[in-house]
Parts: structure tokens; C-alpha cells; sequence
């Protein structure tokens, strides 16, 4: 079976469960930030594994998909992604992505939890994405697509993000993530590595996601929740700090994608 019949399949049996709602935007959330999905209206709750789709097996990964209403958008929310780290193919990664999009999604806001690489940032803040470094070593693509993605983080909507964290008295930056195979934090020397490339924060996942959102034709906003920064010599980090720090800005990042729902472009 090809990725787009997969994609198809999966796509009906999905819609089927969670009928009438039809979703306009798929939104991802990263590690720790799944309790966004609990301000989801009329909801209904379906388990990936149940429509033919990987089930993420990190903590902090609630792996479910909740249908439903949010800033009076109707949303597929993905509350808990798999990571090529988990032993899974790349098509396994992106397999939620691309039924969205079968399923009539037009946009994809997608969240992770991220390192900060710079030494201006701090733990908390948000980072919205300007651009990415894929240093996964893979892609979700096959064959001569040859897809662009000189805008895969699409300016409007980037625009439309910053005004809403004006308005809502959200701190917002920008700038480059580099998605790296993980499941091991960087060391000092890969960190001054990805400095040097123009990277500002790091992270396991989004990028094949992205790349595949793309190439369905989906509009792509992304943010990183720093949890953590990297400072030169090297900073202690485990995953337990990584979801302290996403759940305490959960609110922020909650705030933020209300806003940018409530504002997307017809």
C-alpha cells in the first residue's frame, strides 16, 4: 500500500468516527503540552491505533487524537506524535499529517518541546518557527517531488501569531529549529555545532512532519516551548525537566494557538 492510499484509508475511517466534524486545521502538541486538547469543544476522542495509525510510546505523549471545536475552528488535535527515535519509519512519523490532510485539513500548527541554543533565551519562552535544519538523516519523501519549502513556515501566518502574542501579552520569538534524530540530548561539542549553522533551537521531531504537511499542501505555523538551554561546556537536562517546563507554559502556549485559530486565513 502506498503513503497517500494509507493516507486515504485512514483518512475515511477516521472521518467516519468522528462525523460530523470536519476539521480545517490539524494541531500537534509536543511533549507535556497535551492538556491543550482538554479546552477542545464538543470533542470526541478516537485512539490512533484504532484507524491504522502509530501510537507514540514516550511519556508526556497521551497518544490520542481529539476531534472537536477550538476558537470556533474545527480541529483534529494529535495529543501525543511518534518520533523516529521510537524505532518507527519516517512514513510512520508523517502518517498522521498526511491523512489530515486527506481528510480536508488545510492547515497544520504543529508544537514541540525544544533545547534553547542561544544565550539571550531562558527555560519558557516561546519560540515561534522561522525556518528548519533537517539533520534527522531521513525524509518522508520518495521519488522526484522535489517539494519547496522555501516558505514551509508560512509568513501570514507567522505575521498573524506575532499580533495575537502582542495582544494577548505573550512573549513570542522566532527562529531556526534543527531537528535531530535524538533519542540522546546533544552534546557540547553538537551544540556549538548547530550554533554555527544558524540554529536556535533543537529538537526530535517536526521537521518530517513539516516537510510532509508541505508537500499535501498544508499551511504550516510551528513553535518550540524552550524547555531547557544549552550553555557552553554543557547543561544538565532529562525529560522530567522537559515536561515541568512544558506544562508551566501550557497556559501560554494555549493562549497563543486560540488566538492564531480564531485568525486563520480564509
Amino acid at each position: 500500500m502506498s503513503a497517500q492510499e494509507r493516507a486515504v484509508r485512514v483518512a475515511a475511517d477516521l472521518g467516519a468516527r468522528i462525523a460530523p466534524r470536519q476539521p480545517v486545521a490539524l494541531v500537534t502538541l509536543g511533549s507535556g503540552l497535551g492538556p491543550v486538547a482538554d479546552e477542545v469543544e464538543d470533542a470526541v476522542e478516537v485512539r490512533p491505533t484504532d484507524v491504522g495509525l502509530p501510537e507514540s510510546t514516550v511519556p508526556g505523549h497521551a497518544g490520542r487524537l481529539v476531534a472537536g471545536t477550538l476558537a470556533g475552528q474545527p480541529v483534529l488535535v494529535q495529543r501525543g506524535r511518534v518520533h523516529r527515535y521510537e524505532g518507527v519509519p519516517a512514513d510512520d512519523v508523517v502518517a498522521t499529517v498526511r491523512a489530515a490532510a486527506a481528510l480536508g485539513c488545510r492547515f497544520f500548527l504543529v508544537t514541540n518541546a525544544a533545547g534553547g541554543l542561544r544565550d539571550a533565551q531562558s527555560p519558557g519562552e516561546l519560540m515561534a518557527l522561522s525556518d528548519h535544519l533537517n539533520l534527522t538523516g531521513d525524509t518522508p519523501l520518495v521519488g522526484p517531488q522535489f517539494v519547496d519549502l522555501g516558505d514551509a513556515y508560512d509568513p501570514t501566518l507567522r505575521e498573524r501569531a506575532h499580533a495575537v502574542a502582542e495582544r494577548a501579552d505573550v512573549p513570542l520569538g522566532e527562529g531556526v529549529y534543527a531537528g535531530v534524530r535524538g533519542p540522546a540530548y546533544e552534546t557540547p561539542a553538537e551544540v556549538a555545532m548547530l550554533r554555527g549553522m544558524g540554529a536556535d533551537a533543537v529538537g526530535m521531531s517536526t521537521v518530517l512532519e513539516v516537510i510532509a504537511a508541505r508537500a499535501a499542501g498544508l499551511r504550516v505555523w510551528g513553535c518550540s516551548l524552550l524547555t531547557n538551554v544549552h550553555r557552553p561546556g554543557g547543561t544538565p537536562v532529562d525529560h522530567e525537566e522537559v515536561l515541568a517546563a512544558a506544562q508551566d507554559a501550557g497556559p501560554r502556549l494555549a493562549a497563543l494557538l486560540r488566538g492564531l485559530l480564531a485568525d486563520l486565513p480564509r
